[in-house]
């Protein structure tokens, strides 16, 4: 049975080293008791950092990670004291955590905790590695471990690997600040599929992709050099009936009446916050002053209880804004308190859970109103524990959970004046749309529930799978490409049709890199050497610029698509009579998209012109390449012309001449018994369509193909090409 192996920075069990023992308690929340109902089914187990000291011994260590594993089906990852630093409290939270929250002022770029950052992720891959089986689902969690995708892929290229990160992902803008950001993109792009909370986040990881690697995407699916991988939003919700049943229970109902006591008459708004720049706190004190000021007829009715939950003490930019918020408090208390009431109730500890479930059922208002979150369950919980009651929900809509509930407030959390209206639209909402509006979130988030959301990103997981075993089902397998040299061995009468770019060459910005270098040459020379051998350059490009390139060798040339071709020691020659009287018509929109669109050039070739993209900004290259193609096919409708859209590169040529012809010349002779041909976009399909059934074709890179096969690179074509010249008898 397949496994789940769920990595996360911390284990879901808490560890305590007391004199009589070591005693292990099961984490209760977050995506431990959201996973629960996979351990069953998948046979899960979890890989995580061990948090003991650095001085633990190396038996006690062992003895830890066995009885780990054995009661918990849980894998420790140990780390040093000076590990921690600089890769938890440095670039996790110095770096990703301010930069991925677009508090860049707060941001630290270290190298010194970008390499903790590295050896601590792949320490976390190693112990991935080693726990792994074969057939097992491997999900990787958060901000802490974007590397350890790309580093297990390394080494077990066929897993299934997902990845979900719990906090926003920033704009292109403000992401392309870390000087790492490459790394940490290809570092994910290691995961099968990519989840965030929202849509926006998923865009913006989209958009970042395509400008730092060029990599396209369509409909959410990436197209990397081997592999599709799928980028989508998967909300994370909550253990619903945990909290509502909970709200019902007699413990917290009791103690929901010893705080309504407290407060008497007056309102509660409710504050639940981690103390971190992000959640806005500051901003929401200022709001409820600025309430207090404009409506003074409140003072005695309604209390702020704010529970500020101590976080990174020992960060700078953390204690500086405890000691605001001190200050705030101190000020507004100081001038709005009267003798028998204080309006803001302060508590700078965390909460047991039935307290802060109490706390939830207690309250009239809950305002929830970050700077910037990656979806706040707080939301959530609120409404999950007001079941069947009433209350009102102030939600910042820079929070990932206003995109599911609509039926909140939804606020500017940076807009002083709009939250103190909201709390005074919350004040005065009538009690029957209250119950409404919660009834509509109640039922959506029960319905979508922390087990839905895993359910769903493991489905999904599922599905990106099998599309990419549709698209690897033609790999050139050992078994067939060991086939295809014995048969290359057989045979007495060969013809090898190769497509240049892309095939033959890698891809290039610039066309005078595209010049062979003197690996292929010598590779193509000794391949024609076999008289038993023909071989055949079939590309798009202009006859004069293979002619320098390759003229010398001993090979036929197809040049422009089939316009021109020329035999071995002869003469270039047209395959059928052309005319370029329509490049007039063509030439000026091309070259307005020129003018429109920084770094691409037209290339006019005797019969095409090709608009070329390579060197564009990826993300406008997408849309001009796209209105350009649409404008040239409504143009062209009616001519005798085609648009072949190519990689980073459309062209207008004659629609009677392709490829596919150009090879037809040497096809259509008779007693070849080995044909081979290689190709790696639409133009080559022409190509492959006029083979013989027996015929090899292979189609480099991924994606839907006429070819038999498919090979991921130009490496791997030229490796396979010197194979078959060694394997030659």
């Amino acid at each position: 049975m397949s496994r789940l192996l769920i990595v996360s920075n911390r284990l879901p069990v808490t560890i305590d080293r007391r004199r009589e023992g070591i005693s292990f308690a099961q984490s209760v929340g977050g995506l431990a008791t959201g996973l629960a109902s996979f351990y069953k089914e998948y046979d899960a187990a979890w890989i995580g950092w061990a948090d003991v000291p650095e001085r633990t011994g190396t038996t006690e260590r062992a003895e830890i990670a066995r009885q780990l594993e054995g009661e918990y089906s849980a894998y420790p990852v140990f780390l040093s004291d000076a590990d921690v630093r600089g890769y938890y409290h440095g670039f996790a939270n110095k770096t990703l955590w301010p930069t991925f929250h677009q508090f860049t002022q707060y941001a630290v770029f270290d190298s010194s905790t970008w390499q903790a950052y590295v050896r601590v992720n792949r320490r976390f891959a190693e112990a991935v590695l080693a726990a792994a089986r074969a057939g097992d689902t491997i999900w990787v969690h958060d901000y802490h471990l974007m590397l350890v995708p790309g580093m297990v892929r390394d080494r077990l290229p066929e897993a299934s690997i997902g990845f979900f990160l719990h906090i926003p992902f920033p704009t292109f803008e403000v992401f392309r600040m870390l000087p790492w950001r490459r790394e940490l993109l290809t570092g994910m792009l290691g995961a099968d599929l990519i989840g965030f909370h929202t849509y926006d986040y998923a865009r913006h990881y989209l958009d970042s992709a395509i400008r730092l690697t060029g990599y396209e995407h369509l409909f959410g699916q990436i197209t990397t050099i081997d592999r599709v991988v799928k980028v989508d939003a998967f909300p994370m919700g909550i253990d619903f009936r945990r909290f509502a049943d909970s709200a019902r229970s007699a413990e917290v109902q009791g103690e929901t009446t010893r705080i309504r006591r407290k407060s008497g008459e007056r309102k509660i708004i409710l504050s639940v916050d981690r103390l971190d720049y992000t959640k806005g706190i500051v901003q929401r004190l200022e709001a409820f002053d600025l309430f207090l000021r404009r409506h003074p007829e409140q003072r005695e009715r309604v209390d702020l209880l704010l529970v500020a939950v101590p976080s990174r003490t020992r960060v700078e930019h953390y204690r500086e804004l405890k000691q605001q918020v001190d200050e705030l408090i101190g000020r507004i208390n100081g001038e709005h308190a009267t003798m028998d009431w204080t309006p803001v109730r302060y508590l700078y500890r965390s909460l047991p859970f039935k307290d802060l479930v109490a706390l939830y059922v207690a309250a009239d208002i809950a305002m929830v109103t970050p700077l910037r979150d990656g979806m706040n369950l707080i939301a959530k919980e609120f409404v999950a524990a007001k079941s069947g009651d009433k209350g009102v929900l102030i939600l910042s809509e820079m929070a990932g959970a206003a995109m599911e509930m609509g039926e909140a407030i939804v606020v500017n959390p940076n807009n002083r004046e709009e939250l103190a209206d909201a709390i005074e639209e919350a004040l005065e909402m009538a009690d029957e749309e209250q119950t409404e509006r919660l009834a509509l979130m109640q039922r959506r988030l029960e319905d979508y529930d922390v087990e839905r959301w895993a359910s769903d990103f493991i489905d999904q997981l599922g599905a990106i799978k099998r599309v990419q075993r549709h698209l690897n089902a033609r790999k050139l397998t050992p078994r067939a490409r060991e086939f295809l040299v014995w048969d290359y061995r057989q045979t007495r009468r060969r013809l090898l049709l190769l497509d240049y770019d892309g095939t033959l060459m890698p891809f290039s910005a610039r066309i005078e890199k595209l010049r062979p270098d003197p690996e292929l040459v010598a590779l193509l020379r000794e391949i024609a050497s076999d008289a038993a051998n023909e071989v055949v350059i079939v590309s798009g490009r202009d006859r004069r610029r293979l002619e320098r390139w390759l003229g010398e060798l001993d090979i036929g040339l197809i040049a422009e698509h089939g316009a021109w071709v020329r035999e071995r020691a002869g003469e270039w020659r047209m395959t059928e009579s052309l005319d370029d009287a329509w490049k007039a018509e063509i030439r000026p929109i091309l070259d307005q998209y020129v003018d429109r669109t920084p770094g691409s050039f037209v290339e006019e070739k005797d019969f095409s012109l090709a608009w070329h993209y390579r060197r564009t900004d990826p993300a406008l290259a997408q849309v001009r390449s796209r209105e350009l193609q649409d404008s040239l096919t409504h143009l062209t409708a009616n001519q005798n012309l085609g648009v072949l859209p190519g990689n980073k590169v459309i062209e207008v040529k004659s629609s009677s001449i392709d490829k596919g012809r150009g090879a037809l010349k040497w096809l259509e002779s008779d007693g070849w018994d080995f044909v081979l041909s290689l190709g790696d976009d639409r133009t080559d399909e022409d190509v492959f369509s006029v083979l013989p059934d027996w015929a090899t074709s292979i189609k480099v890179g991924i994606g839907p193909s006429r070819a038999k096969f498919s090979l991921d690179s130009v490496g791997e074509v030229r490796e396979l090409l010197r194979e078959l010249v060694s394997g030659d008898a």
